[in-house]
């Protein structure tokens, strides 16, 4: 269990400056990487921080510098606004027998506003992750293998919807953002590879090659599945 994450130490004032900023720059924002204060913090709930205009900037923002990256999820605390929004979408061409595997689906893009999940079933997956803010590295992470996530959507508006499989994966790793939880507080640390050591041993739908060769979930029961970056 990951300690709590303190609150923004943000104004709303400051986070409505800090996302000024970035609607004016020229060039894309960098991504924000590990070791940065805003990834470790409870971000703040948005509560018209920012206008209705600003909000639609911002997502089409973030919806751009994750195709750029590429990615398949981006929260605002990686482009450095403590604030809870995030944009997700996965639209890859994947290796079919890894798609049936990981249960992997397309993914309509989709912004989330003070987003909460909560597991239905208790079935689990094990996939390898990676994050846009810890770049070049990978870990296998034990998830819900579908969720419940309730919302709001940027027109204000409470919606909940049910995912299952890569997309209840997304969505989880996306939300953990907004609390300041990375995926490696959750991570088989043992499974801890960088991009090319998993590239050239352990790059397969499943996980049991890396799991026999790195040892880690040495128990993992039958039922649970074997097995880019947000």
């Amino acid at each position: 269990m990951s300690p709590a994450s303190p609150p923004t130490p943000f104004s709303p004032a400051l986070i409505q400056e800090t996302v000024q900023e970035l609607l004016s720059a020229v060039t894309l924002p960098p991504i924000v990487q590990a070791g940065h204060p805003v990834l470790r913090q409870h971000a703040a709930a948005f509560e018209g921080q920012i206008s209705g205009g600003e909000l639609e900037q911002l997502i089409d923002l973030m919806r751009r510098v994750m195709h750029e990256a590429p990615g398949v999820g981006l929260a605002a605390p990686q482009l450095g606004v403590p604030l809870q929004l995030a944009v997700l979408e996965d639209q890859f061409d994947v290796d079919p027998e890894a798609a049936v595997l990981r249960n992997r689906t397309p993914l309509e893009f989709l912004a989330i506003l003070n987003p909460r999940y909560s597991p239905r079933g208790t079935e689990t997956a094990a996939f390898f992750e990676g994050c846009l803010s810890l770049n070049g590295l990978q870990a296998v992470v034990v998830r819900h293998e579908r969720v419940l996530l309730e919302f709001e959507t940027p027109d204000g508006s409470a919606a909940q919807r049910d995912f299952q499989g890569w997309q209840a994966r997304i969505v989880q790793h996306e939300t953990d953002h907004l609390h300041g939880t990375l995926y490696v507080d959750r991570a088989e640390l043992r499974s801890l590879s960088s991009n090319a050591e998993y590239a050239a041993r352990w790059a397969e739908p499943g996980i049991g090659k890396s799991r026999a060769g790195l040892g880690f979930l040495p128990e993992l029961p039958a039922s649970q599945a074997e097995g880019g970056s947000s």
